[in-house]
């Protein structure tokens, strides 16, 4: 692959043996980052065979990418810009990337405290815990066509990962009822903010 994945799947190798002899590839990485190019902009950069998919496995080319660890650092370079598009990105280069639905998904729920008080921690699939709360807030979307709900938690950087259905169980049975806009809905409390999941019927 290019730059963009030589110098990130580079640092894997660095920690696990023997690196690649590229001198023009070691050039580029070894330099501060001052000195490099700055990343491309607008439509230059190429699309790399990576995708997301809704589950939140990486595939490249269609196949699997297996090693989680390739995948964490991976996604330290993931970008979206406003457009909604996702990049991965390097200081010297960066490509587009297909993102099913969201990049992560929120595959466990630690709860602390009670009531307003309460505290809602999540796990997303590459390990990183993030609590609920004015800087990671949780969303709801709703499918026009089928009416299902899709719970979202923001981990970093405009970054979501999708709430998986056992995790969203579970906050639906913490769920309490709440007056707003004149309307009573359902919802879950975290560092004190109230998130609305629906409507309460």
């Amino acid at each position: 692959m290019r730059i963009i994945l030589k110098q990130v799947y580079g640092g894997i190798m660095r920690r696990q043996g023997p690196q690649p002899t590229n001198k023009r590839d070691q050039d580029t990485a070894d330099r501060p980052a001052g000195d490099r190019e700055p990343p491309f902009g607008g439509d230059e950069a190429e699309t790399l065979p990576i995708r997301i998919a809704r589950d939140g496995q990486w595939y490249y080319r269609d196949s699997p990418i297996r090693r989680v660890e390739l995948v964490r650092l991976f996604s330290t370079a993931l970008r979206r810009d406003e457009a909604g598009r996702y990049w991965l990105q390097t200081p010297t280069e960066r490509g587009l990337i297909e993102v099913e639905d969201a990049p992560f998904t929120a595959v466990e729920l630690a709860v602390e405290g009670q009531g307003q008080s309460m505290a809602l921690r999540f796990r997303n699939n590459l390990g990183e815990w993030v609590t609920a709360g004015r800087d990671h807030p949780i969303s709801m979307t709703i499918d026009a066509d089928t009416g299902e709900p899709s719970p979202y938690i923001l981990i970093r950087n405009g970054l979501q990962a999708l709430i998986v259905r056992s995790v969203f169980y579970q906050l639906v049975d913490l769920a309490v009822p709440a007056q707003r806009a004149g309307h009573e809905v359902l919802g879950v409390w975290s560092n004190g903010v109230f998130f609305e999941l629906g409507e309460y019927e």
